[in-house]
């Protein structure tokens, strides 16, 4: 692993050094899209759920609207960017600051357009449209005066922010409750045509500048081997469902090969491809190596072992199931654990995670193109 201080060397080289497509590579603001993997609080401030303790006890000492036991992946680099974290765009109270950015990012979102039955209606091109809204009234409310300086992105920010997405996870995980796998898989094409769709809108609203994460391991999750794992002719070697993770990795395989053509296609842009799949992979495969106890049994939940998780009763919750009040607690030291939730990954696992975005070695292109600029760096 990298050390810390390196891996901010390696992220300070990509997000503010110079580069062959810009004279001045730098990144005043971030705009980010996604689902729970990077949610900082939409949807819990929409009012569609509440969550509570022991929802971000580690860190922010209660609930945050995030889906994890302290920081998420997006929190550690915006970090390691020196960047405060970001606020959700839905919460409308404490004042909340988008002069650094915004996050459109909602559990249970998807890519396609949500359906009646959709837990989030908060799709991509929904979050997209939110995107422009909210561009079009900071414009409106920077030309009536200054007054709204210290809250608001400067018009130039949104040509020279950086725009972030980790979305996807949700329409291969859901679709496997009423699809075969081969259904599945021949739906990808669709799912990123309409992600590609999102991506032009932003391109159209001058974004130039897209840092676009893969979607991990599903068949790793506590939720989906209590679901469809069994049979553990489902499973792999590691445990995982199979037929979740190869519609992981066709996904990936296909949203690459976008990000490749999106790079040819418009010069003038920076498209950066981060595969969170590996680095989440060789993570649950090597857990003890880096220190965890458990790679996919569930922190905070009920049922005990080997998963810990019961699709009745969420983290924190208390209920009545077969005549018995019961409680989905947090374990003793959620360090130890990869998930947190059967959903969701622990702090210490985003961390990890982080960690290895940081090293620049997972992504197209690597962090390590922009070593020429080494020198021009002062520390």
């Amino acid at each position: 692993m990298a050390s810390p201080a390196a891996s901010f060397l390696f992220f300070l080289l990509f997000f503010g050094a110079p580069t062959a497509r810009s004279s001045h590579f730098n990144r005043p603001a971030v705009f980010n899209f996604g689902d729970s993997n990077s949610d900082t609080g939409c949807l819990v401030s929409s009012g569609i759920e509440a969550i509570g303790p022991p929802y971000g006890h580690l860190f922010f000492g209660n609930p945050s609207g995030r889906y994890c036991d302290g920081r998420l992946i997006l929190d550690f680099l915006l970090d390691a960017m020196d960047m405060p974290y970001l606020n959700p765009y839905l919460d409308s109270l404490g004042a909340p600051n988008f002069r650094k950015g915004c996050n459109y990012a909602a559990a249970a979102s998807t890519v396609l357009p949500a359906t009646p039955t959709s837990f989030s209606p908060f799709s991509f091109g929904v979050q997209v449209n939110q995107f422009i809204h909210f561009k079009a009234r900071v414009l409106e409310l920077r030309s009536k005066g200054k007054k709204l300086d210290k809250y608001l992105p400067d018009e130039d920010y949104f040509e020279k922010g950086l725009y972030m997405f980790d979305i996807g996870q949700n329409d291969l995980a859901i679709a496997f409750y009423s699809k075969t796998l081969d259904q599945i898989l021949a739906s990808i094409p669709t799912i990123l045509a309409v992600f590609e769709t999102g991506l032009q809108k932003l391109y159209d609203q001058g974004a130039r500048n897209f840092w676009i994460h893969n979607t991990g391991p599903l068949g790793c999750l506590a939720q989906n081997v209590a679901r469809f794992g069994t049979d553990p002719s489902n499973l792999d070697e590691l445990g995982c469902v199979s037929s979740h993770n190869q519609a992981a990795k066709l996904f990936n395989l296909q949203l690459h090969a976008l990000c490749k053509e999106l790079q040819e296609e418009y010069t003038d842009t920076n498209v950066t491809y981060v595969d969170i799949y590996t680095i989440k992979s060789n993570l649950i495969a090597n857990y003890s190596r880096f220190g965890f106890e458990q790679p996919i049994m569930a922190c905070c939940g009920y049922g005990g072992p080997p998963l810990n998780y019961d699709s009745r009763i969420i983290c924190g919750q208390t209920k009545i199931l077969n005549g018995t009040v019961v409680t989905a607690k947090g374990c003793d030291d959620s360090s130890e654990y990869i998930n947190w939730d059967g959903i969701h990954y622990s702090e210490a696992a985003n961390k990890y995670v982080s960690s290895q975005i940081l090293t620049g070695k997972y992504s197209d292109p690597p962090f390590s193109d922009k070593m020429p600029f080494l020198l021009k760096l002062k520390f």
